[in-house]
């Protein structure tokens, strides 16, 4: 059984279930919400696998891994999946959920990892470039990673750019091996 084919099936329903454009975030937040406490928590996907805790357990467990205030459509697409006995593909279906969403709205997730923090004037900048790039609304993320020394480091799609001084210093002591 491809389980990947059916949690995409799972996702879309879920999304084509949401006409709300309010609705349709709040359940893009709490499958991300979801996702993250499945990477961050693999005790979750134990538990949620394990047939011998009861499916009403299950069930709080995942509302609670969706986070507080969360929609009233995530949790009766949850209990929808536990009735089917889908519950071990929830991390599956949360993941393309998040996919699909993000096609449909043409949403691009973009991370600019910085040795030191960078004004919000710089981080706008960025954005605005990675949008007029993707032609696409951009969740723009900010990261300090003091390893890199100076520059920057700008992700979004399959492009990465790294003008960081240390991938220059590598680079720099790669030619002076050869």
């Amino acid at each position: 059984m491809d389980f990947g084919i059916i949690a995409v099936r799972y996702a879309k329903a879920l999304l084509k279930s949401t006409s709300d454009p309010k609705e349709e975030a709040r359940v893009y937040a709490d499958m991300q919400t979801l996702l993250k406490c499945y990477i961050d928590t693999p005790e979750l996907h134990q538990a949620i696998g394990n047939p011998m805790i009861a499916k009403e357990s299950k069930l709080l467990l995942l509302q609670t891994a969706c986070g507080t205030g969360h929609s009233v459509l995530t949790d009766r697409f949850i209990q929808m999946v536990l009735d089917k006995g889908r519950e071990e593909i929830m991390q599956l279906i949360a993941s393309s959920y998040i996919t699909l969403y993000r096609q449909q709205k043409n949403l691009v997730r973009a991370k600019l990892t910085t040795a030191a923090p960078v004004s919000t004037e710089t981080a706008d900048k960025m954005r605005r470039m990675v949008e007029s790039k993707t032609n696409g609304t951009v969740e723009f993320q900010t990261e300090i990673n003091p390893e890199l020394i100076g520059g920057f480091i700008l992700e979004y799609d399959t492009y990465r750019m790294d003008a960081s001084v240390k991938s220059k210093l590598q680079a720099i002591l790669t030619q002076l091996k050869k």
